[in-house]
């Protein structure tokens, strides 16, 4: 199910129109979920037993990391990065549901949604898997909207805000970034009570970066000099 040739997912780079809120997510964000938070809610041995799909995977930043840890899996994106990867609408209700091997529905949906409709993703991947991560900043929790539309009667299972900062930039993967922005993983198990916060912890940037991540996920010049 794990596609094939994504083994170097930044050997080049084109901007898509308007960027799409295209921020890639850095990898050891990814891995935090799956090192931290997913462990805490019991879920660290159905990560090897269950496929994953991230709808919303852009180049691949988020997706290609699931697959060291998930037993199979896919990504999806409404814009066609020339990664491979299927090009569809996660929202458009007529989009097909499972994998594009065997058609298998995925237990896990994970992915770093566009804001505007990051609200609208989580009410329909709910729908769709029972277990739910979405990386959002942290103020995504406010709002009187959204706490109409989702949190009043879905609140998330877990709300798990990053200790540390996780530098995001606008179309590419920036290895030395920072920010003041903070972020959260934002989880859902269908069936489960809310739990506590939890924190996930300092030192993850360090000790979650692997020594080939540079090469795999960081943007390269492009022919002439231009990312």
């Amino acid at each position: 199910m794990i596609p094939s040739g994504h083994t170097s997912v930044m050997a080049s780079r084109r901007e898509p129109p308007n960027s799409l809120e295209f921020f890639p997510t850095p990898p050891w964000a990814t891995r935090a979920l799956c090192e931290h938070v997913l462990p805490h809610l019991g879920l660290a041995q159905a990560m090897e037993f269950c496929a994953c799909w991230d709808p919303a995977c852009g180049e691949g930043h988020m997706v290609e990391v699931l697959f060291e840890y998930f037993n199979g899996g896919w990504g999806s994106d409404i814009f066609d990065y020339g990664r491979g990867y299927r090009v569809e609408d996660f929202l458009d209700e007529g989009t097909v549901i499972g994998s594009p091997a065997d058609g298998m529905a995925p237990e896990f949906i994970i992915t770093n949604p566009p804001f505007r409709p990051a609200a609208a993703f989580a009410l329909r991947a709910m729908t769709l898997a029972p277990v739910v991560a979405l990386l959002l900043r942290t103020a995504w929790i406010e709002g009187v909207d959204r706490f109409e539309t989702l949190f009043r009667d879905r609140p998330p299972t877990l709300f798990a805000p990053f200790v540390e900062r996780v530098p995001m930039t606008k179309g590419r993967w920036d290895p030395k970034a920072s920010t003041a922005t903070s972020y959260a993983w934002f989880v859902w198990v269908r069936g489960r009570d809310p739990l506590p916060v939890f924190w996930i912890p300092p030192g993850c940037r360090q000790a979650l970066t692997a020594p080939d991540d540079i090469a795999r996920f960081a943007a390269v010049p492009a022919p002439g000099g231009l990312l």
